[in-house]
């Protein structure tokens, strides 16, 4: 039977619709065909993946390549979206609309024209069937980076840890090397590793203990040595030597969302700002509160003030920061912002944080927000603004830190 004649026994409708899937079907396959053509002449190809430090360890990756002379173009998706070029100079990444990772496709078709040695990129997927998808058909990576696995986006791959380190482990690389920090949820990785014939290194506490203060005084801003750590060992392993890397390394400027000491001496108050918005998840936040708490309370004058940036689209974050918070060292104030103020305020009140010590400003202009924080802050105060650097974190971020007349180590 020709193709006109069984055509003509379905409706018309029915017939274009067959026709326009076996061309969109044949499109894609077309499609990653190419892709996979493409990524063969790319020889290294790094995937980065991880709940907290996935954007530095992707940046230090690349500096401390690019410091042993390969040829290495870098696209991170952090608080800026943004491509590095091989000499070190980042551009932003422009959307038509809300992030996809379709993206990594289009920026990875770009870079390949430019004959580099190494990509390296950072994974951008949230759903665990998209971070697998991400590594086997958009980065089919040679290395594999996970820097670690903690609590955080549990309404996407939550709801324990656990399951964050099964959706994580989607990314781990085909006959390929994987290097992780993770220690509590490692025999996720490793198994993962084995079920995709790859080889699987572990940071060592010897690793990261290598990574001296000295080593860390040479950066432009804190790093954390876990991350260096990690970074160092997928250079080596690539051929570049320690001190080669680490050099690279520590000439890399801050990224925006980095965290920051700024110290101000504003209208007769001093006040320390901590920029932590990008930490998001309980326990890198709890780690730098208790720094801040521990180096200035009120022992020194310091009032110590909690800015929490809340996001509609992140209520499990809300929930999670406000469950932690009441067992931090002490709070004298709260200033929840953004969106979703709720879900973080019923947990807090829950948790026996008191109502008198918590000021919620949703929907409130940028300068009443800061003038509210100044008047909770008294002479002294140690400020540290967390959750999400996005919807009002960055520019509270922005504020402070332009406003700062010195910077401090963490």
């Amino acid at each position: 039977m020709f193709a006109g004649e069984l055509f003509a026994e379905v409706p018309l409708e029915v017939a274009l619709t067959v026709i326009l899937w076996c061309i969109l079907v044949s499109y894609f396959i077309i499609e990653f065909v190419l892709h996979a053509r493409l990524l063969k002449r790319i020889p290294i190809r790094i995937h980065v993946n991880g709940t907290r430090g996935k954007t530095s360890v992707a940046r230090l990756i690349a500096a401390g390549l690019r410091a042993g002379n390969k040829r290495v173009f870098a696209k991170t998706s952090g608080t800026l979206a943004s491509v590095t070029d091989e000499n070190g100079h980042e551009f932003p990444v422009f959307r038509f609309s809300q992030p996809n990772i379709i993206e990594q496709m289009r920026v990875m078709r770009r870079v390949a024209k430019m004959k580099p040695d190494a990509v390296v990129f950072e994974c951008m997927a949230l759903q665990p069937r998209f971070q697998s998808l991400t590594e086997t058909h958009m980065i089919r990576s040679t290395h594999g980076v996970i820097t670690n696995a903690r609590r955080d986006h549990l309404d996407v791959m939550g709801p324990t840890g656990r399951h964050v380190a099964i959706a994580l482990a989607g990314s781990t690389p085909i006959k390929g090397d994987v290097f992780t920090g993770e220690r509590k949820h490692f025999d996720v990785f490793q198994a993962a590793a084995a079920d995709r014939g790859s080889r699987i290194h572990q940071i060592t506490d010897e690793q990261t203990a290598a990574v001296t203060e000295a080593d860390l005084a040479d950066f432009k801003y804190r790093e954390h040595a876990e991350n260096v750590a990690l970074s160092l060992a997928v250079c080596e392993a690539l051929g570049v030597g320690r001190d080669i890397a680490l050099k690279g390394m520590a000439a890399l400027e801050p990224e925006p969302g980095a965290t920051q000491v700024c110290k101000l001496f504003f209208h007769g108050r001093e006040l320390i700002f901590v920029n932590a918005f990008a930490a998001n998840d309980p326990e890198s936040t709890g780690r730098i509160w208790e720094r801040i708490a521990k180096r200035y309370g009120p022992e020194n004058g310091y009032r110590r003030i909690a800015i929490v940036n809340c996001r509609s689209d992140r209520p499990q974050r809300s929930h999670e920061i406000a469950v932690a918070a009441a067992k931090w060292s002490p709070t004298d104030h709260f200033v929840v912002i953004g969106s979703g103020t709720i879900i973080f305020l019923r947990e807090a009140l829950k948790q026996g944080i008191p109502a008198e010590r918590i000021t919620v400003e949703e929907g409130v202009a940028l300068r009443d927000i800061i003038e509210s924080i100044l008047e909770l802050s008294g002479k002294r105060a140690a400020i540290v603004g967390m959750a999400n650097i996005k919807g009002g974190g960055g520019e509270i971020a922005r504020y402070f830190g332009n406003r700062a007349e010195q910077l401090e180590p963490l």
